[in-house]
């Protein structure tokens, strides 16, 4: 008699793991699956590939922004004041001209936008990106 009462015992005193296992997977599932519809806030920007050509060769209105944010339209420092009226200027000789916004390495974001906004305003149909890296 006593041997059935300790195998009764010993029968008692184990857990059954699967049920918690069970639990543990679906939960694993469920973060996996929540995971995958999560999306990272922000903007993407496609930035031009340095094997295309140079835009200054194109039809356009050339605006470079160096990496020290000075603002140069043909061949001249200028203001990011007169922008627009320089933009303005060059696209009564012909309206259907883009503007290419030039930005090397290091150029601070909100020079790049006031130049974009400069754009925009004076009446410019497209204003084209692109890179000029680090070189000056």
């Amino acid at each position: 008699m006593r041997k059935l009462a300790k195998q009764k015992e010993e029968d008692g005193a184990e857990i059954d793991l699967t049920p918690m296992l069970d639990v543990v997977f679906i939960m694993l599932i469920f973060f996996i699956v929540v995971a995958s519809f999560i999306k990272e806030a922000g903007i993407e920007v496609n930035r031009p590939d340095n094997s295309k050509s140079d835009p200054s060769d194109a039809t356009s209105i050339l605006v470079n922004i160096r990496s020290d944010n000075q603002i140069w339209m043909e061949n001249r420092r200028v203001d990011v004041r007169s922008v627009r009226a320089n933009i303005q200027r060059l696209l009564a000789s012909d309206p259907e001209q883009g503007v290419t916004i030039k930005v090397e390495k290091g150029a601070r974001a909100n020079a790049v936008v006031d130049v974009a906004d400069a754009a925009r305003e004076a009446g410019a149909g497209s204003v084209n990106w692109a890179s000029a890296g680090g070189n000056k």
